[in-house]
This record gives C-alpha cells, structure tokens and sequence, in this order.
C-alpha cells in the first residue's frame, strides 16, 4: 500500500506532496496539472519500473525527468510492504538518465494494477515480477512487470526475453473464448465481475456475456464473446460501444492479473497477496452519465469480492463531479483522501498547488461543479456564465441604464432555459425598476 510521495524538481509544480488513504484515493484538477503523472510516479513508487521503459510501444508514462535540468531531483516516498512500512528517496542521476534504485530486492507492494486512460494496462504482480539490484543497476530475474498496449490487453502480449519470444498472456478474445467454451469457473467469474461492474440490473444496463460469434466470414476465423443487450441477444465486443470495451477490458484485466496471481502462488508455495493496489486514470473515461454514477462503488465492491482476504486501496484520477458526487454516501475521511491540482496565479505564469480538500456532501450534481474540484463559477453553458455575469453587475449598480438592462435581457433569454432559477432574481430587480420610475 502507498502511504505517501513527496516529489521535489520533478512535475508540473516545484514540490508535490500526498499522504495518501488507505481505502480510496480520488484525485482532481484540469488537464494538464499532473493527475496521470501522479499515477504514474506512484506506480513507479511500487513497482521500481516506468510503463514505457517495459513496453516501448506505450505512448505515455515515460520516464519522468527533472523539471530544471540543472537542480537536484528527489521522489520520495513510503509503503506498507508485506511486512513493514518502509521509506525510500530516490534521486535522479543525469548521466544515466535514471533514478538512483536502492540495492536488494525491492520491497513486496502486493498485487498492482494500473488502468491508463487510453486503454492501456499494467500489472505488478509479487509472484512474478521479481527483481534485484547490484549497486544501482537492476539484474532482472524475472519480468519487471506485464505492461499492455491497448491492441495487447485485447489481442494478447509477447514479451522477448534472453533472445527468445514468450506468450506471457493470450488477451481479452482468446482468454474470454477459452473460458466460455469450458464453462468452468473462469466464465462465471467474468460473468459475475460484469455483472457487478453494470449500473444497474436493468436489461439496457446489465453487461451479461452472450454466445461465441464471428465478425467476418473470410477475413477473421476467430470466436468472438458477445454480449446481450436490450435490443440484441449477441452483440461482439469487438462491436460494442467505446464505454462498454472500456469496462469489459477492465474486468478482463482485474480477472485475469488475481487468477494468474493465485496460480503463480500456488505454484511457488506462497500465499496471495496481502495487499492489492489499483491505479485508475480517468475513471470515467468514455463511460455515459448513469455509469459514472456507479462505477466507483463497483470497483470498491469488486474488489472487495475478488480480493476478500486483502486490502484494496484505490488511488483514481477523475474529471467527473458524477464520480465525486457518487462517494458521499460512503466516504469515509479516516480512510478516504480527496486531493485537487489547482493552478495558481502567480504573475505572468502561475503554479501549480496540490492540496487535500476537505471530502464535503454537496448533494446536487452541479454543486459538484461549481466546487474546489472543479471551479466553475455557473453550472451552465459559457454564454450563460458570461450573460449571468453582467446581470449581477446591474444588480450591484445604483442606476443602471436601461440600455444595459435590455441588452443583458435579451442575452439571458438566448443562454437560459424559461425554468432557470436565476430569472426570479433577475424579474425582482426588474419589477423594482419599473416601480421606482
């Protein structure tokens, strides 16, 4: 479990600093600010590994570099590993262009599993994935990590070691496939994990697996999954909406990364992890309004059905006020954190500041918007924002002309729907008008 990071010259700000919960994590800010790249760093914290340095083919989660090239660079940070929490600070080392690693075997995080906002995975698992280190240059014993383009998670990932190439994992279709033929436990729990990951049991919600299919009579011999749906009984997931192949990869991945996990322990003698982590980016992602409500319970709840004798923590990046507005009937401050990247003015440039809010109920959906997390000053459009503006502005005004009260009128009109609260505020200062003259 991650319990804190603390980054120095490395980022969009100076200094960044989280001390982080132990359940739920939920990180907000604009783009740009550094959400992905705390997920990153905080995966590079518990794996010693940047994504792209294990798969080339990724696009993101580079190696992060030193802001100011010439000023020192720090990542701290502390874990709760198998058996201790421990502490480590990593500098970085121009020369080699890397961060200085710490001799040993690295400490044991548990299972870690990082969902990417463009579909990408990567898996840490302590079965497999270990590691050591001879001075400051790591020996690999066995693969650093499995670390999924978005093609891979669906098609499966080759990774070539000592000249040779392995299959380390068959992909979303094939291992899908195999499992619905054999009808064992392994299709009852993908079954089951999409079940739990639907937002309601309504038959236009529910992701319930249908029959093998095929998508081309010539050009693909493969049997595809379906799923059924309110207007089909078989629809292939190679079909499916961009939001439903974003969940159906992410119950793919969470089945997969804890079945291998158990066998791979089973076969070394050892007992599953104790401790499983899940980093998710932009959890919302491609996902439509009644899914944002829930997917956050489900994946606290999934998890806790996957992983019944571990500790989950979740550390999750959002754009969503549907996601922040989802955790108040459970968010619990001894064990859940809020933090929010803001931008803050600071001459021609600004800064970036990372703080943790304090987690409030704001109840309506667009409280959520006009919040720290999001700072909207209206929860309407931005013609409305601006036309909302300059009526305030009269309504502040000892004797404004009623050129500007007939020009922001009519701008109201063409920004507000006729149920906006804002017209009785705006009717009573016309209405006193009109009895003043």
């Amino acid at each position: 479990m991650l319990e804190y990071l603390h980054l120095t010259n490395v980022g969009p700000a100076p200094e960044m600093e989280l001390e982080l919960a132990s359940r739920l994590n939920l990180i907000t800010g604009d783009n740009g600010l550094g959400k992905s790249f705390l997920l990153d760093v905080a995966w590079w914290a518990l794996t010693r590994r940047w994504p792209q340095d294990v798969n080339p083919r990724l696009t993101s989660s580079y190696t992060a570099r030193p802001t100011i090239p010439k000023d020192p660079a720090t990542i701290e940070f502390r874990m709760k590993s198998k058996t201790k929490s421990v502490a480590y600070t990593s500098k970085y080392i121009p020369r080699d262009e890397s961060w200085l690693g710490k001799a040993g075997r690295p400490w044991n995080p548990g299972l870690v599993i990082y969902a990417q906002s463009d579909g990408s995975f990567s898996v840490w698992d302590p079965a497999r994935n270990y590691w050591k280190t001879k001075g400051n240059v790591d020996v690999q014993e066995r693969l650093p990590g499995y670390v999924f383009s978005p093609k891979e998670v669906w098609d499966g990932l080759n990774v070539e070691t000592e000249g040779k190439v392995n299959r380390v994992c068959n992909g979303l279709l094939a291992d899908w496939a195999n499992w619905i033929r054999e009808k064992g436990d392994a299709a009852k729990n993908m079954k089951n994990v999409l079940s739990r990951l639907s937002p309601s049991k309504a038959i236009h919600d529910r992701l319930e697996p249908g029959p093998l299919t095929r998508i081309s009579v010539f050009q693909d011999a493969r049997d595809i999954p379906s799923l059924k749906t309110g207007y089909s009984k078989a629809v292939p997931i190679l079909h499916a909406s961009s939001g439903v192949r974003r969940v159906a990869a992410l119950a793919y991945m969470l089945l997969w990364s804890w079945q291998e996990h158990r066998l791979a322990a089973r076969q070394l003698g050892e007992e599953p992890a104790k401790q499983v982590i899940l980093l998710i980016d932009e959890l919302e992602c491609h996902l439509h309004p009644r899914w944002q409500r829930s997917i956050l319970r489900s994946l606290l709840d999934l998890a806790r059905v996957l992983h019944r004798s571990a500790t989950i923590q979740i550390i999750a990046a959002t754009h969503s006020p549907l996601v922040l507005a989802s955790a108040e009937p459970f968010f619990d401050a001894k064990r859940d954190a809020w933090f929010d990247l803001d931008l803050t003015p600071d001459g021609h440039a600004g800064h970036v500041d990372l703080r943790k809010r304090d987690f409030v109920r704001l109840g309506d959906i667009s409280n959520w918007l006009t919040s720290e997390a999001f700072d909207l000053k209206e929860p309407r459009s931005i013609e409305a924002e601006e036309a909302i503006t300059e009526a305030l502005d009269l309504l502040r005004k000892t004797s404004p002309s009623a050129t500007d009260v007939t020009r922001v009128n009519h701008l109201l009109k063409k920004s507000l729907s006729e149920s906006d609260r804002f017209w009785g505020r705006w009717s009573e200062f016309r209405e006193s008008r009109e009895a003043a003259k």
